[in-house]
């Protein structure tokens, strides 16, 4: 493969002892409902000055490899005009960028929804790399509920990504494969094994079946965790552990690491049910985070409440939380730590 040497350097940055990724990829649309939540109009001067304060924030490339960015995001600029994506690089940090078009009603199966965004993307990826793209994302969205998630909503979903990320690859693009198993709902963890191992299990074969070299791509999985409105809430110990069970039985060890979505646990939660995973330890590959809103919620509330006087105050915040998803990877955290939080 012609980029295989430089996609496994990239992968291995990603995953670096104690750094992971930021998600500030959220669509105009998500923005909308994160700014209507904390009284900011959704303008795109706003979401480009709120997108400059996580970009700029000092020292942010001790505890994060990459953010991940939107295509509004990645061609927008700091106030005095440099790229955002070209601050990263200069800091030591990968810009990435989400390539999918988002999830629609998958023919035939009520309820279940496919990815969609293949249709051009080879042109899309070649327009990222000149914009300074190091890695892609493309998430899947798989629901448990009655019946559900089907063999066919599973398949379609690990062939699309898949074949992403052979474009990605081909492209010099290290892919991020997100197969999300929605925490929504009433489900044991036990439901949620069986639903997230499918999952995997189906997506590694399409990923063998398109040749996608393991070492050079990354897997951004779900926890493994009884749905919101289980009767019985999952304590961080058998998260980790019906998590780290279930990736070794269904992940290959040549990938080059997993990164974890938050997939709306609380700031806290998602940081201690990660550090636990870590406390278990042994597996293959290294278990470190890729969070949007366990990152961004509070830093957020802040900056909106005086966008132009709390960008320091809101950089603070984000430092500490990032500097605590950062132990949690190293299995270092605990929850007597947050007592130093600056927020």
């Amino acid at each position: 493969m012609e980029h295989a040497t430089e996609l496994m350097r990239v992968a291995k940055q990603v995953v670096a002892l104690g750094k992971g990724i930021i998600a500030a990829d959220e669509s105009t649309a998500t923005c909308q409902k994160r700014f209507d939540a904390v009284g900011v109009p959704c303008i795109e001067d706003n979401r480009r000055a709120y997108r400059e304060v996580i970009v700029t924030a000092p020292h942010l490339e001790d505890y994060v490899s990459g953010i991940i960015f939107y295509d509004e995001t990645i061609r927008q600029s700091t106030a005095s005009g440099e790229p955002f994506s070209e601050v990263l690089a200069e800091k030591g940090m990968l810009p990435g960028i989400k390539v999918d078009l988002g999830a629609k009603e998958l023919a035939l199966h009520p309820g279940e929804k496919v990815t969609e965004g293949l249709d051009g993307l080879r042109d899309r990826l070649a327009e990222y790399v000149a914009l300074g793209a190091k890695f892609a994302k493309w998430r899947a969205v798989i629901e448990i509920g009655k019946d559900i998630p089907s063999m066919a909503c599973i398949r379609a979903n690990a062939h699309a990504m898949a074949r992403y990320a052979a474009l990605c690859q081909e492209a010099g693009i290290v892919p991020i494969v997100e197969p999300e198993v929605l925490i929504e709902g009433d489900h044991t963890i036990e439901r949620c094994r069986e639903a997230t191992a499918s999952t995997l299990k189906s997506t590694f074969d399409e990923l063998a079946g398109q040749d996608v070299l393991l070492e050079g791509m990354i897997l951004k999985a779900s926890m493994v965790i009884a749905g919101k409105k289980a009767a019985k809430q999952s304590t961080p110990k058998e998260v980790a552990e019906y998590t780290v069970r279930c990736l070794k039985e269904s992940v290959p060890a040549a990938l080059a690491g997993v990164v974890f979505l938050s997939g709306g646990q609380g700031d806290e939660q998602a940081t201690e049910n990660l550090d636990e995973m870590n406390r278990i330890g042994k597996t293959p590959w290294p278990l470190t985070f890729s969070y949007s809103r366990a990152i961004q919620n509070p830093v957020l509330k802040l900056w909106a409440q005086n966008p132009s006087a709390n960008v320091i105050k809101a950089q603070e915040t984000l430092l500490f939380r990032a500097k605590m998803c950062s132990l949690a990877s190293q299995g270092k955290y605990s929850a007597e730590m947050e007592k130093q939080r600056p927020y």
